[in-house]
This record gives C-alpha cells, structure tokens and sequence, in this order.
C-alpha cells in the first residue's frame, strides 16, 4: 500500500475588510514587520509610523469554513486633506503571493471604502515592481522617484473603476485563482 503525504492545508477563501479587533490589527503589524523589515530590508526593527496613529489598516483574513485563521494581507488608508486619501504599506504574506486576488482586492477595498468616506483622490507610492498590478486596476503613474533606496511610482486610482463600499467592516471576499 502506497501511503502519499497529506498535502498542505490553503485555504479556499479569503475575507478582506477593516481590522476591527486588536488581534487583526497586531498581526497586521507583524506581517508588516515580515514584509517591510525581514524580507526586503527597508526598515530595521519596525516600519511603523506617525501615520499608524491615524490609519485605518485593512486585513485579508484566511477563512477556514466561518472562522478567521491568520492575516495573510494587509493595507492601511488615512485622509491628507478632506477628499485625498492614500494607500500605503501594502503586505502578502509570501506563502499567499500566488494567490491573486489577496493585493488585488486589498487595494479595491482601500479605494472603494475611501471612495464611500468622500474621496475624490486616491493616491499611493507603489514599490516599482508592482506598478504593473496597480496599472491593471486602472490606476496611473504621475510621477516616479526614489524612496527607502528603491525605485517608487506615485500612482492614482481612477475612483469611476471603484464603486463606493459602505460595509468595509465586512468588505470583500476574494477566492483564490483557478489553477490553468
């Protein structure tokens, strides 16, 4: 009898919305600290800022039947002046990378709920390597600079692609890719 591995569990579904309790919001953190510190080396010990103070961070939670199992994405929006809104500190998880809809409905929920709170510009400073995605999601590039020593684009979302959410507290689902 051939015995084969159990293979490893992903789960099938993924809910995107405003971190609402402490739990969502610390892990959003740590994965920031993953992302931003450990694996690409931009900040030392923490990328946490004045602008955490008045953020509003948004998390992709990995769903197993009804229950939350672990942030796997996370994103966090704040308002500059009234109607301009940025994005910023967009973070998968590595093991989750592969799953495209977790950055792209991340960012659809930043735009969408900013768009219901009367934003009338969105903005971000997209990591260069990631501008393709953003560009895909009908945004555009208005200026390209260098910052934390790597190449950034400041793009806009175009806000007619991007209905207004008024239920960001529960947000959006997003099921992974069917494989080709």
């Amino acid at each position: 009898m051939m015995i084969h591995p159990i293979p490893e569990f992903r789960s099938a579904e993924f809910q995107v919305k405003f971190a609402t309790s402490t739990w969502e919001r610390e892990q959003a953190y740590a994965l920031r600290r993953a992302v931003f510190c450990r694996e690409q080396g931009l900040f030392q010990d923490d990328d946490r800022d004045e602008i955490d103070d008045r953020a509003i961070p948004i998390v992709a939670l990995a769903m197993v039947g009804v229950v939350a199992d672990e942030i796997v994405g996370t994103v966090r929006i704040h308002e500059t002046e009234p109607g301009v809104w940025w994005g910023s500190r967009l973070a998968v998880h590595s093991d989750y990378r592969k799953v495209g809809a977790l950055g792209a409905t991340l960012i659809r929920l930043a735009v969408s709920s900013a768009h219901a709170m009367g934003c009338h510009t969105f903005l971000a400073n997209v990591q260069s390597q990631n501008g393709l995605l953003f560009r895909r999601l009908h945004w555009r590039i208005i200026d390209e600079f260098e910052i934390y020593g790597r190449p950034h684009l400041r793009m806009q979302a175009d806000l007619g692609h991007y209905a207004p959410c008024f239920s960001p507290e529960f947000g959006f689902v997003a099921l992974p890719r069917k494989a080709a």
